[in-house]
C-alpha cells in the first residue's frame, strides 16, 4: 500500500513538471512507460497458466 501511494506522489510531481515546464511530451511517454510495465508485470502472473495449457 505504501508503495502505491509514493507512486501516485511521482506521478503527480511528474505531470505536475511537465505542467510548468511545458514538456507535454513527457506525459505520453510516463504513460507508455507504465502500460509496458502493466504488460511485463502482468505477463509475468499469468506465465504459469499458459505453460499448463500446452
Amino acid at each position: 500500500m505504501r508503495k502505491l501511494k509514493h507512486s501516485r506522489r511521482l506521478l503527480r510531481e511528474l505531470i505536475g513538471f511537465a505542467h510548468a515546464n511545458k514538456a507535454y511530451w513527457l506525459i505520453p511517454t510516463v504513460l507508455a512507460l507504465g502500460l509496458l510495465s502493466l504488460l511485463i508485470f502482468g505477463g509475468q502472473s499469468a506465465a504459469p497458466f499458459i505453460y499448463t495449457l500446452f
